[in-house]
């Protein structure tokens, strides 16, 4: 019995000794750190979050998880308080995550300041500043996720539908005749592949053809030549014929002129010379006969 007791009571020693280390150490490092108490709201889950989760700040272990409850006013709204380091300075532009806790499935607060509002963010639990809980990258992850599962399904059930008995028939002869306009291709490529042998044949033809286009321009430079050296004795001759012009105009037409109203001037006498012999011959010999004066003319005197 002796010394059953005695163990009995080392146990109990020892129990009661780890107890008091325990609440000594916890009672000490609540003296040497104060915090502050700030209120997380959200609406959302927050799966795998439990009392004396760590709080992050920008990367920084800063405080802890005091409680996880429902706001008593409002079923729908998850209240998390958390204790914060004092010496933090939280502004009211900051807001709350879920990171998750390596592959336990537990989480953890961290804690973001968008920087748009510098104004200090005062602790407790008024519902005005209480701090937003957002999804974080890993909810938008799998919120994402599950749409691109639905739209997978989506299409799978669209693919079903198209490839149908029908619809592979369908693709078969589009394959088909694809091996037949392949076919073809190759067909044509040898035929342009002989029609390109015969090219060097005609850019030889093109090529002395161009000689004689050399050629016949050469004979059309030095005809252009002659025309305009012929073009030059024209304009001589032109000018010749011009002078020469102008001296039967000024000199020899004004003589020919006075010839002319000369010979017609006799002409007209030798036609009255020739009316007064048909009309009174002897008048060759005796003169013109005298006429009786008429009326009016002079020295008509009128008969009694």
């Amino acid at each position: 019995m002796g010394k059953e007791n005695h163990a009995l009571i080392t146990g109990l020693f020892l129990i009661a000794l780890v107890t008091a280390s325990t609440a000594i150490i916890f009672w000490i490092g609540s003296m040497d750190q104060e915090r502050n108490v700030y209120v997380i709201s959200t609406r959302a889950s927050v799966s795998g979050l439990n009392p004396e989760s760590t709080v992050f700040y920008r990367g920084i272990a800063v405080g802890k998880v005091l409680n996880v409850r429902f706001d008593p006013l409002d079923s729908g709204t998850i209240l998390v308080p958390v204790e914060v380091d004092k010496n933090i300075v939280l502004s009211k532009g900051v807001y709350a995550t879920l990171r998750l806790k390596g592959v336990t499935g537990l989480t953890q607060i961290q804690l973001e300041d968008s920087g748009t509002i510098a104004e200090a963010l005062l602790p407790g639990d008024d519902p005005v500043s209480r701090i937003p809980l957002v999804p974080s990258l890993t909810d938008k992850l799998m919120d994402s996720g599950e749409n691109l599962l639905h739209k997978a399904d989506h299409l799978m059930q669209r693919l079903s539908a198209l490839l149908n008995d029908e619809n592979e028939k369908n693709i078969g002869g589009i394959l088909n005749n694809l091996k037949s306009l392949t076919d073809k291709l190759s067909e044509l490529q040898k035929s342009v592949d002989k029609a390109l042998a015969g090219v060097p044949a005609l850019t030889t033809d093109a090529r002395k053809t161009l000689n004689n286009i050399d050629a016949l321009t050469n004979d059309l430079q030095g005809l252009t030549k002659d025309v305009q050296n012929l073009s030059v004795k024209a304009s001589g001759l032109v000018d010749n014929g011009k002078t020469t012009g102008d001296a039967l105009t000024q000199t020899t037409l004004p003589k020919i002129n006075k010839l002319l109203a000369e010979l017609q001037s006799t002409t007209q006498q030798v036609k009255r010379v020739a009316s007064m012999l048909e009309n009174d011959p002897q008048g060759l010999l005796l003169g013109p006969s005298q006429q009786d004066v008429g009326p009016g003319e002079p020295d008509y005197k009128e008969q009694q």
